[in-house]
């Protein structure tokens, strides 16, 4: 597969956290760049971990809680930082993870999406210009002047997915977000999902929700333990997965 067309690529990735207080490098660490032996305490999130995801395919991660698939998902996000190997990326991506991380509870939703769609790259004339879309999918045409922190937790979901699906990033990474809500909103998610799909996005989808998986997504990455165990199409990753956990 050729660098061009290839959307994600990851070799050899591995990522170690430490237990207790701190469980990553510090910043000393870094800078020193000094490549420690394991020591008591510490274990491998992931652990020689490589595949290649090609532009517009949509890719499924499973495991079992525990088993690195979030770690991973932040690692291709660039939130966290690799010990061994590497993840190339090739295009922006629009993150749907931990949604409601970046909102201010003291500003209202007007200001707040301003904020926040501009901490995802939007120029403050693509905010105007989408603003009215990124409301109307919220439903929160009657709270644009609400402060955030006054809004019911499926009200402040709906304003972070509407924000961060507007976004026009070539790969959209997905973190079991379609797992809240209430049916009526899921179902707009879907509605949105299959339409960026449709563009040719991208999509790398972490997720337990095999109905969803198998909606989605047409290959999967099974991972357990820190390491890849299957890469294969969607149902032959999942029927592994099912036999491993009855």
């Amino acid at each position: 597969m050729t660098e061009q067309h290839s959307a994600i690529e990851v070799d050899g990735l591995g990522v170690r956290f430490r237990l207790g207080r701190r469980g990553r490098r510090s910043f000393k660490d870094l800078f020193a760049g000094k490549k420690r032996r394991n020591r008591p305490g510490e274990f491998w999130a992931l652990r020689d971990v490589s595949f290649r995801v090609r532009q517009g395919e949509a890719i499924g991660v499973v495991g079992r809680n525990g088993q690195g698939k979030s770690t991973l998902l932040k690692l291709v996000a660039g939130v966290l930082l690799a010990d061994e190997g590497q993840v190339r990326v090739h295009g922006g991506v629009a993150p749907l993870i931990e949604l409601t991380g970046g909102f201010v509870g003291d500003l209202t939703v007007r200001e707040n999406v301003r904020l926040t769609a501009g901490l995802h790259g939007m120029g403050r004339a693509e905010v105007s210009a989408r603003y009215d879309d990124i409301i109307d999918f919220a439903e929160l045409e009657k709270f644009q002047d609400t402060p955030y922190k006054h809004l019911s937790n499926g009200m402040k979901v709906r304003l972070a997915f509407s924000v961060v699906s507007q976004l026009e990033e070539p790969i959209l990474l997905v973190d079991e977000v379609l797992a809240v809500g209430d049916k009526a909103f899921r179902d707009k998610c879907y509605q949105r999902i299959d339409e960026l799909l449709a563009e040719g996005r991208t999509l790398f989808f972490v997720s337990h929700n095999e109905k969803d998986l198998r909606r989605f997504c047409t290959r999967g990455l099974y991972l357990n333990k820190g390491g890849l165990v299957l890469d294969a199409s969607i149902g032959e990753v999942l029927d592994s997965y099912n036999a491993d956990n009855p």
